[in-house]
């Protein structure tokens, strides 16, 4: 009898908890759809007689899965914000809440596994052993059936002893592999394997471990050093050198800081004794404008026209502005206060519409009395992975007749509808980021989901992983512009 009371009270709570689940995900999803519909700038652009039918269809299926699977409540959101196409509306778990009103199911946690470590720090001849990473450490056992477990020792998010992955080795060195993530319920399928001789540990498309030793300096060299086989490809990192006494070279990986403004001015003398300049950008996701402006200027020769942006004069929007002010969230201290303010009243003088900032320079011609002598030539490289504001950099860039674009495929396509904000879901659990500006470039000429196109197409493969190292691709741009004579032609 006391054994069906305990069932009856499971059961009764395991109801609760997925319940509250779907309540949960159904009102986040409400107000995604009522978010996107009243404050994105792109709305009205995308949702049309013939396209409003299929955005409907889309919002009705995705309520019948978030009924049936509430536990994935993140992917239907992100399938919401996909149908638009514009990488600047997303959806992204809230990794700052640490008490979301969304219940998980306890058995869909990651579980925890007891280990004896010290028989594992001799293991050498498999995957079984303890392993160091980027980010902390992780011991790895032969279980009874065969197949092995990866549990935290000291790793973020995890708990001591909480399992990792699971692999099911397959032939030479290669493992099936299975993660649990320690925030949510998801597992992730994939692949890892062992090399130089079983001393690393690549989990494939994301990081990689080496086997520890008693030496810690040498186990961080080893893996700072190791250059992945199956690498993630966002490893980029800033370089600044000279190629030769005829060229130098810049990589920029984002415009998030004053590094660009900061490393030409640091290498000034070094750039204006060289005739030719490479800039490489790629993979950099953007960041601001105003970080780019030293780089703009030093390529300079034709004033170009800004066409600016316009900010979508929503209620929702205007609200936000308003709380940012009322709560001190407002940077750049005084200044940052009265362009909001100067905003502010422009947007609820056409509440609904579109509004051009009066502190702007839109659509002026954007010019300096300086064009050095030096560079003569710029070479900037750019990939599938340059979005945002550096596509609004090469926009600026591609008015100077020293420029050229060199690369094997057009930018991301991420910069119609910019300055993007951030605001939490209903239930804490997940965070809404969403564009506020649409451009005055459209609709005429577009670039999200087009990108911008290299001038000269570079013959090589892209390489997977730059660390900080100097591919073919640069070499190939640093030939062609040393080899050209006179000023560019295309």
């Amino acid at each position: 009898m006391i054994k069906k009371i305990l069932f009856l009270s499971f059961g009764i709570l395991l109801t609760f908890v997925v319940q509250a689940q779907k309540s949960d995900c159904l009102k986040d999803f409400d107000y995604l759809v009522e978010k996107v519909r009243n404050d994105y700038p792109g709305y009205n652009d995308k949702v049309n007689k013939i396209t409003l039918s299929d955005l409907k269809q889309l919002e009705q299926e995705l309520r019948i899965q978030i009924i049936q699977y509430p536990d994935s409540c993140g992917k239907y959101l992100s399938l919401y914000t996909t149908w638009f196409k514009d990488n600047h509306l997303r959806v992204r778990r809230n990794i700052n809440n640490s008490n979301p009103t969304t219940n998980e199911e306890p058995k869909n946690q990651p579980g925890f596994y007891s280990i004896n470590l010290d028989s594992l720090y001799s293991s050498g001849k498999s995957i079984a052993g303890i392993w160091t990473g980027f980010r902390g450490r992780m011991a790895i056992a032969e279980k009874k059936d065969g197949d092995y477990v990866g549990i935290a020792i000291q790793y973020p998010k995890y708990e001591s002893n909480q399992i990792m992955f699971e692999f099911s080795q397959l032939e030479n060195n290669e493992f099936n592999m299975t993660s649990f993530n320690p925030i949510d319920s998801r597992t992730r399928k994939g692949n890892a394997s062992l090399h130089i001789d079983n001393k690393v540990l690549e989990i494939h498309g994301d990081t990689r471990f080496v086997r520890q030793t008693s030496d810690e300096t040498l186990d961080k060299a080893f893996l700072y050093s190791y250059i992945a086989e199956y690498p993630n490809g966002i490893n980029t990192y800033p370089v600044a050198t000279y190629l030769s006494d005829s060229t130098y070279y810049l990589r920029i990986p984002n415009f998030f800081s004053d590094y660009s403004n900061n490393v030409v001015i640091q290498h000034w003398q070094e750039i204006m004794s060289r005739p030719n300049l490479i800039i490489d950008i790629r993979n950099n996701g953007g960041g601001q404008d105003n970080y780019y402006k030293k780089l703009a200027d030093l390529i300079y020769t034709n004033p170009y026209e800004s066409k600016g942006v316009e900010w979508y004069a929503s209620k929702g929007n205007i609200k936000l502005y308003e709380d940012a002010l009322k709560n001190g969230e407002i940077r750049n201290g005084e200044e940052g206060i009265k362009w909001t303010e100067s905003l502010l009243e422009a947007m609820k003088k056409n509440v609904g519409g579109f509004v051009t900032h009066p502190l702007s320079s839109n659509n002026k011609e954007e010019e300096t009395d300086c064009i050095n002598l030096y560079p003569k030539k710029v070479g900037i490289i750019i990939n599938e992975g340059t979005a945002s504001s550096a596509e609004q950099f090469l926009l600026a860039a591609k008015n100077s007749k020293k420029v050229i674009l060199f690369g094997n495929h057009n930018t991301a396509g991420v910069l119609d509808y910019s300055n993007a904000v951030s605001e939490e879901f209903p239930s804490g659990t997940f965070e809404l980021t969403f564009p506020m500006t649409r451009s005055h470039r459209l609709p005429e000429f577009p670039i999200d989901n087009i990108g911008i196109a290299p001038d000269i197409n570079i013959p090589f493969p892209s390489t997977e992983q730059l660390y900080d190292k100097l591919d073919d691709w640069v070499y190939f741009v640093k030939n062609y512009l040393e080899l050209m004579k006179g000023n560019k032609s295309r």
